[in-house]
């Protein structure tokens, strides 16, 4: 009899983590968010654009076979990005009448915006839902940056030039109207994790298509965040008007095209009051102080995406530590959740998430994601 050691079980969530991923791709393109949670059984721009740049990414060193001999992963983020450009286009009339609308300073009309989750075949998910969500499709285009630059596709197909170019004059014109956040609360704030990924979204966009102008607006952001989107103390809000930091705020970090370097001052001090204020014992990180969602747990998601952050400051060993805690909340089947119910901000709330909505979602192909992402990033570091 054999025993199983860390580097087995590394390398079968590894696996698993492609698996899972790949086996709830949708034919379209979409990937589900959770296949297991009714509500997350929809494809999000924000959770398939970091799926979809974790298989990017992880077919660089990690390659799946495929049929027509090109890595795995890399087809299954080429369908993804081509689903979102036909989405996008498709209520490219829509989608002009809020640009009109927002440029004449006239209120929004939400069926004219794009939803945050879709069915498969394109069809927006059910009215019932926080859908005016504007990082979604700015982290579109910046996953579609990096995918376009590692499988170097060149020219741009068609559709896609024509998505890009739509999101950028759509993102330019609302970006100061308030919205859900990516946990798709506070729609009547405006989210600096929002603004930092519309920055980074269009950033991409000028790296693919050169003659797009975009600076104006990225500077318009920037000094807005300065202006408006700092707490007291000099880290960036949660949202414009509190003092609260929320774990989200990484986005400000983002490779390539990010609003803040990792080391830039104002983003290490925001990341110190996260791990200060959210970095729950044994490395979870919480989402937020007021989180009462499944009790305010802490999400493997966020314990990932700091490790992430750790990887890009050199902190190679904080890093370790936070994947070996994530790695450790792997079920049998080395299915990752989204969160934890050992650590809660408010535990009097689960069990009223439960009998409303079942149990934590799991497996959450963005944790997935993330951890495909956080493996690449050590794994590069080390060589």
């Amino acid at each position: 009899m054999t025993t199983e050691t860390y580097l087995d079980r590394l390398s079968k969530l590894h696996k698993h983590s492609q698996q899972v991923i790949m086996d709830n791709q949708q034919p379209a393109g979409g990937y589900l968010a959770c296949p297991t949670m009714p509500d997350y059984q929809y494809s999000w721009f924000r959770d398939g654009a970091f799926i979809a740049y974790a298989l990017t990414m992880d077919g660089i060193d990690n390659m799946v076979p495929h049929k027509v001999g090109i890595s795995g992963q890399w087809d299954s983020a080429d369908h993804f990005h081509r689903w979102c450009a036909g989405i996008i286009n498709g209520r490219a009339d829509a989608l002009e009448r809020t640009i009109n609308r927002a440029e004449q300073g006239q209120p929004l009309v939400l069926a004219d915006t794009l939803n945050a989750r879709y069915e498969d075949g394109g069809n927006a998910g059910p009215d019932d839902w926080p859908e005016f969500q504007l990082d979604g499709p700015a982290l579109w285009v910046w996953s579609l940056a990096k995918y376009v630059e590692v499988c170097r596709i060149t020219p741009l197909p068609v559709a896609w030039v024509q998505a890009i170019k739509l999101v950028v004059r759509y993102l330019s014109a609302v970006w100061q109207h308030p919205c859900y956040d990516c946990w798709e609360e506070r729609g009547d704030d405006v989210h600096i994790s929002t603004l930092a990924a519309i920055y980074a979204g269009l950033g991409a966009a000028h790296h693919l298509i050169p003659s797009l102008d975009v600076e104006t607006t990225q500077q318009a952001i920037r000094e807005f965040i300065v202006e408006k989107g700092l707490t007291p103390n000099g880290e960036l809000a949660k949202s414009v008007g509190l003092d609260m930091v929320d774990a989200n705020l990484l986005m400000a970090a983002l490779p390539d095209f990010g609003l803040l370097a990792p080391d830039d001052p104002l983003m290490v001090r925001t990341v110190a009051r996260i791990e200060r204020d959210l970095l729950a014992e044994g490395h979870g990180v919480h989402r937020h102080l007021e989180d009462t969602y499944y009790g305010g747990g802490a999400w493997v998601l966020l314990g990932l995406w700091l490790a992430w952050y750790k990887v890009q400051v050199g902190d190679a060993s904080a890093a370790k530590d936070l994947l070996r805690w994530a790695e450790s909340h792997a079920d049998a089947e080395g299915n990752l959740p989204e969160q934890v119910k050992d650590r809660m901000f408010a535990p009097s709330y689960y069990e009223g998430w439960v009998a409303q909505r079942g149990e934590i979602a799991n497996p959450l192909l963005w944790t997935h994601a993330e951890y495909l992402i956080v493996r690449h990033s050590l794994q590069r570091t080390a060589s």
